[in-house]
């Protein structure tokens, strides 16, 4: 039996696999905003474990993943792991009947995406793939802007997605561990075109892509670009880079009748302008810097207690994939390598 049919009231009880930067971010914030509680967490060493636990008001840690998935307590299993443990430890975690808010990329490929998908249903169980921006008001405004018809038919959509790079030995250079630009950050500019197809006849399909590897890193991509169009005819670019002297994420959508800008849709709390041009001028507006982990994390206590179900979910995860799959093809780049659990990582 699963903890799905938990009380409408209860608060959401929430394991933590592992102890990455991104969790205080992700998950320790937004929880103590919504009254979540943060019950266990494990990380590789066994020290790293309790002192994020003391830092960031987690009650307990755990020896190992396997110990949080086997906890009864937890409802929850949030997967900020590095990119080739996202898969694994998804179905991991649904085997053993628990929700689960994976950090993106879902998966290492469309296949394996694909298999955590057909788990979860089988095993009745909530799984999403954290892509925040999307519940941030600057989207809903963008939405809104089309929605009205402000800006005319959509015509074309451009996501830039780039950000200063790592040190050689970051994780994200990994292609063992399912690195590259476009599983960084990328994704967030395909999902955002994707988010959009609604206002341009349906799901965007792939054109082209092209691709520079890393030196040194064999397979994994330093930048990555993809051209994209619409069922409508409406056209779109992705342009995603871990080799920029600065971060910029901006999402820029043209219309017949005009253009809106979101000027950095991946990360709105640090800059929550929209600025819209139309024939009547320009006008910036600001939506608020409160955080977009904040929102998704009250729109999955939502869909765990009887409401509307989560954008995110696994037929949306399985749509991007296939979109990523495609762009390392078209780049003449290999699709990450999947990684299998040992019997050794199942008891760590």
């Amino acid at each position: 039996m699963t903890v799905a049919g938990a009380a409408n009231s209860e608060p959401l009880r929430v394991g933590i696999l592992g102890a990455a930067r991104i969790a205080e971010l992700a998950i320790v914030k937004p929880a103590h905003a919504t009254g979540t509680r943060l019950v266990t967490l494990a990380a590789r060493d066994r020290k790293r474990a309790e002192a994020f636990a003391a830092e960031h008001g987690v009650e307990r840690s755990a020896d190992s993943y396997a110990d949080v998935l086997a906890d009864p307590e937890i409802e929850v299993v949030y997967n900020p792991l590095p990119n080739a443990f996202h898969g694994p430890w998804n179905l991991a975690a649904v085997a053993a009947g628990k929700h689960v808010l994976s950090e993106k990329p879902f998966a290492s490929t469309a296949e394996e995406a694909a298999e955590v998908r057909a788990a979860a249903h089988a095993a009745g169980v909530t799984v999403v793939e954290g892509f925040h921006y999307l519940f941030h008001p600057v989207m809903q405004r963008l939405f809104a802007l089309l929605d009205s018809g402000e800006l005319g038919e959509l015509q074309h959509v451009e996501a830039l997605v780039v950000m200063p790079e790592p040190d050689d030995g970051d994780p994200r250079w990994s292609f063992d561990l399912a690195g590259g630009a476009l599983m960084d950050l990328g994704c967030y500019g395909l999902h955002a075109h994707r988010a959009l197809g609604r206002w341009a006849g349906g799901e965007p399909e792939l054109v082209d892509a092209r691709a520079k590897e890393r030196a040194g890193a064999p397979g994994v991509d330093e930048w990555l670009e993809a051209d994209l169009r619409f069922p409508s005819g409406a056209t779109g670019a992705v342009r995603c880079s871990m080799a920029e002297p600065r971060f910029e994420m901006t999402l820029r959508v043209v219309g017949s009748r005009g253009e809106a800008t979101v000027m950095d849709f991946v990360q709105p709390h640090k800059d929550d302008r929209v600025v819209v041009r139309t024939q009547a001028g320009t006008a910036t507006e600001h939506l608020g810097t409160r955080s977009s982990y904040l929102y998704q994390l009250e729109a999955f206590i939502q869909a765990l207690r009887g409401g509307p179900p989560m954008p995110t979910g696994p037929d949306d995860a399985v749509a991007t994939a296939h979109l990523i799959d495609g762009c390392y093809r078209a780049a003449g780049l290999p699709l990450r390598p999947r990684t299998t659990l040992t019997p050794t990582d199942r008891r760590s």
